[in-house]
């Protein structure tokens, strides 16, 4: 499978395809159809990426060990 790269590059293609005034009706249908299946793919891809930073900012949450996160990198 592509990366997510990959993948948000063809969906903009297929916006750019969509977007055509001449291109054939059952293309820009075919595309559009393409481009939300992809969507839809490529944004439960960043739930997942959101849910993960959230752990890692937050500390692991199911074993109770829960930190502020330091936000300065270099302490003066």
């Amino acid at each position: 499978m592509k990366n997510f790269e990959e993948r948000l590059e063809r969906l903009e293609k297929l916006g750019e395809q969509v977007r055509k005034s001449d291109v054939p009706l059952n293309e820009a249908l075919a595309a559009f159809e393409e481009g939300i299946k992809l969507a839809r793919t490529l944004e439960k891809e960043l739930e997942k990426i959101e849910s993960r930073i959230e752990i890692l900012i937050n500390g692991d949450v199911g074993t109770g060990n829960v930190e502020k996160p330091e936000l300065e990198l270099f302490g003066v």
